[in-house]
């Protein structure tokens, strides 16, 4: 009896030998996203094969051109994997071993870019800047590996997640975004989501401060609630930050003093084209608030999506960000498209390029929330200094009924 039981217990928790009927057309394809930190290999046989030393800003030409231009030329891909296979597909530990994959080619990337510039007394600065701008582009789409290991409960992610993030310095990402995003998504209290009416440029001051305030206080709450001192290693905000200072200080011995303006500017690139994402994935949308005070529950309805076959591998399925809020430990493969949620008109990719021109962003994006809501203008998350301007241009709907709150 106690075999059986036991046997019955494997059955649940073990993919089966046998794989279902129904075959993930895209199982290789997630392979693509190793392509991101080799950007730099590729611009240097590039270098070497043409003699320009244009293809040292490959990274840019790949975010910001090639993926949009894939996109456009292949298009959406909504297909969902069957109710019943699920399982089975969040236990194929070939997923896992793709993002772990990662990692050691950020890593190689990172130290081949520094040796890059310094090398034989260095290339000329305007060569340098492409690299440390590459280095960003890769380091920036990393936070999403980053990401995508960070919510899982196994601890071996959950610290590949952390050295993902110490390149570029933003450890605390990793406290933030668990505890204090998936929480307050949607809402005017969370610094990574943005108004409508709020341009990029207004939005990333507010999210980087916020962000990393809200990181520490999460951290400063959970140890006090342990009795433990804030300032010692057992503060997960500390000890990622260690990692990056022990990495950067690894960096300057190796390569020189004269590296760290780059660090700092790969950095920079890096967390700002993660907060260009956090832009657009919420941009204006909002929880309504329940009669007793509360904010409804987080819905399809509160993410911006998109099936944008290509930078939906790049970014192992995080344009269906719907199905993430809504199941963070749910891995990549297994996320599913819903026809609920609001759906941008290009990927990520293209969507954080128009959201660097905000008069493009409020053309384009603008009349999809207020479409969204109906017409009600009151409902959507909006920039406070602008609210009456808003109010003004767009009035209200007829009728709220149509966002009405689940109730809790």
């Amino acid at each position: 009896m106690r075999d059986g039981s036991l046997s019955a217990n494997l059955s649940r928790s073990e993919p089966s030998s046998a794989p279902p009927a129904w075959h993930d057309g895209k199982r290789y394809l997630w392979l693509l996203g190793t392509l991101v930190p080799l950007f730099l290999f590729i611009g240097w046989g590039l270098v070497n094969l043409t003699g320009l030393s244009v293809f040292w800003w490959i990274g840019p030409m790949f975010v910001y051109a090639i993926i949009p231009a894939l996109d456009l030329a292949i298009g959406d891909d909504s297909a969902n994997p069957p109710e019943d296979v699920l399982a089975w597909l969040e236990n194929d530990r070939y997923y896992r071993w793709v993002t772990y994959l990662f990692l050691p080619c950020q890593f190689a990337a990172l130290f081949t870019g520094f040796w890059l510039m310094t090398r034989h007394g260095g290339l000329a600065v305007v060569d340098r800047l492409g690299i440390a701008t590459t280095l960003g582009m890769l380091n920036g789409i990393a936070i999403n590996t980053a990401h995508e290991l960070g919510h899982k409960k196994e601890h071996l992610e959950r610290w590949f997640a952390r050295i993902a993030l110490a390149p570029c310095g933003y450890g605390h990402f990793f406290i933030e975004h668990n505890r204090g995003h998936h929480v307050r998504v949607a809402t005017p209290d969370d610094p990574a989501s943005s108004r409508l009416g709020e341009t990029f440029w207004g939005f990333w001051p507010r999210t980087v401060v916020g962000s990393l305030r809200n990181g520490w206080h999460l951290e400063k709450t959970r140890l006090r609630r342990m009795n433990k001192r804030t300032w010692s290693l057992r503060n997960d905000v500390l000890n990622a930050w260690t990692m990056t200072v022990v990495l950067w200080a690894v960096l300057v011995a190796l390569f020189g003093i004269g590296i760290l303006p780059y660090l700092l500017l790969q950095a920079v690139l890096a967390f700002s084209l993660l907060e260009a994402v956090n832009y657009l994935e919420h941009y204006g949308l909002r929880r309504q608030t329940l009669p007793n005070g509360r904010f409804e529950r987080v819905s399809p309805r509160h993410s911006w999506n998109n099936d944008h076959l290509v930078t939906n591998l790049f970014l192992y399925h995080l344009q269906r960000h719907s199905d993430h809020h809504a199941n963070p430990t749910r891995r990549y493969q297994a996320l599913r498209h819903f026809e609920e949620s609001p759906q941008l008109p290009a990927g990520y990719a293209a969507m954080i390029l128009l959201a660097y021109f905000p008069p493009l962003w409020r053309r384009v994006m603008d009349p999809r929330v207020i479409a969204h809501y109906g017409g009600d203008v009151t409902l959507a998350n909006l920039q406070p200094r602008k609210r009456e301007r808003l109010l003004a241009k767009y009035g209200t709907g007829a009728s709220a009924d149509h966002a009405s709150a689940p109730a809790a």
